[in-house]
């Protein structure tokens, strides 16, 4: 099949798109946790690539893995069985000798595939070096309802001075799923917690699990991509039984993110690249939950009018808004709103009053592309309807030639020419033959 090369002006477009990421990540904690089905089913080296490829812009990395598979594996060879109390593994001193080896060789593995140099691929002439320890003191889970769980342990303790040293030297940090009690016992412990604790004890800027399922999905089978705590805890407390996977990470995220994570991502592992789409879109593949909500509606200032032109520049080249240079948009700052997402940028809206006729006009009313269909118009247009009837004025009306329905589902009517301010009549542009809504407020 002939080669396709990206179009210089959409590889430009692509990489401006993502600078803004590879900025903010560099110098970040991220903590990866990701089950041995990874490493088992052959998919860990494609995940090498990313790993690596975050590595080498500076991205602090912690990997949790996990050894199910391998685990459960070692048990049926040995003809031991596999117990469970309330889904939690019961470990006895024959199971965590399976235990023990499976995760001795799930390790070995991982660290042999991070050491490997792959021609014409992010590997390529990689030097990455994994560094492990006892970083990890445990201790016994105990005695839940009865039952002595033996060798079953909890985390007690994360030696954060001696894994942020490690990081510290450029080092990627491998954590298994085992703990050490100051006597020399080794304990059992969950992917799960060991990720959780590993990053609230490092404030990490990034919880990641990858996972089965594509992230969170609503009852109707709908990827949620942004939940809240709030969001995920009204999630928990419906009924109905979430995947098993989703139902394991979910409250880590929550409280992953009570205590300080700032975001905790769910994606799948059968993606290919899930990670980066995740990390360096605007939108994602997965699920990301985060303390509280992502957006801020607030007043413009000087410095969001790069933001403001990139913005309306896509919808001024279509004709459907009218020209703003960077000087008139400077003067008219004042006029407008934004709505942030993250902090960047997604849209925009001004309000210009005409008070002696009490009547503002809207415009300039933009939502990102890829941000549409998500309410966030009526967030800006509920915004200004506000704004105008806090200023005492009775009416708004809007020019449009490409958007008239979207004001009329929103109680706009049409009128004529001869309805405007009269200021605002004088500068009419009889050529564009805009069409005018209005809206009593």
């Amino acid at each position: 099949m002939p080669y396709s090369p990206i179009p210089p002006t959409e590889f430009v477009a692509w990489f401006r798109s993502v600078a803004p990421y590879i900025n903010a990540f560099r110098g970040r904690t991220f903590v990866v946790a990701f089950g041995g089905e990874v490493v088992a089913d052959g998919k860990f080296v494609e995940l090498t690539h990313d790993l690596n490829l975050l590595s080498s812009l500076g991205v602090r990395l912690v990997l949790v893995h996990g050894a199910r598979p391998q685990i459960e594996r070692h048990l049926s060879r040995n003809n031991l069985e596999d117990h469970y109390h309330h889904g939690i593994r019961l470990t006895n001193s024959e199971a965590m000798q399976c235990v023990k080896e499976a995760v001795g060789r799930v390790r070995v593995e991982i660290e042999a595939l991070l050491s490997m140099g792959l021609a014409n691929s992010p590997m390529a002439n990689a030097d990455i070096r994994v560094a492990g320890g006892n970083f990890i003191t445990a201790q016994p889970m105990g005695v839940i309802h009865g039952v002595d769980l033996l060798h079953t342990g909890s985390v007690r303790k994360i030696d954060v001075v001696a894994i942020k040293n490690r990081l510290e030297h450029n080092e990627v940090v491998l954590l298994s799923p085992l703990g050490y009690s100051p006597t020399g016992e080794v304990f059992n412990l969950t992917l799960e917690e060991v990720a959780t604790r590993t990053a609230i004890a490092l404030d990490a800027d990034k919880l990641i699990f990858l996972m089965e399922m594509d992230g969170v999905q609503d009852k109707h089978g709908n990827l949620l991509r942004e939940l809240t705590v709030a969001n995920v805890n009204t999630l928990l407390s419906e009924k109905g039984k979430l995947p098993e996977d989703v139902s394991l990470f979910l409250p880590c995220a929550v409280h992953a993110c009570e205590a300080g994570v700032a975001r905790t991502h769910l994606i799948s592992r059968h993606i290919d690249g899930a990670i980066l789409q995740e990390l360096f879109s605007d939108i994602g593949i997965g699920s990301m939950v985060v303390g509280s909500t992502l957006n801020t509606l607030r007043d413009a200032t000087i410095n969001d009018v790069g933001g403001i032109l990139q913005l309306l520049q896509p919808l001024e080249a279509e004709g459907i808004l009218v020209r703003r240079g960077r000087e008139r948009l400077e003067r008219e700052i004042g006029h407008f709103v934004v709505l942030e997402h993250d902090h960047r940028i997604i849209g925009c809206a001004a309000l210009y009053p005409f008070v002696e006729e009490r009547t503002a006009e809207l415009a300039c009313l933009a939502v990102q592309t890829n941000y549409r269909k998500q309410g966030y118009g009526d967030t800006l247009l509920k915004h200004i309807l506000a704004e105008a009837q806090a200023q005492g004025l009775h009416k708004l009306f809007v020019l449009t030639t490409r958007t008239a329905h979207w004001f009329i589902e929103r109680g706009f009517k049409e009128t004529d020419v001869g309805q405007l301010p009269t200021q605002k009549k004088m500068l009419y542009n009889y050529q564009r033959r805009s069409k005018v809504f209005l809206k009593n407020l």
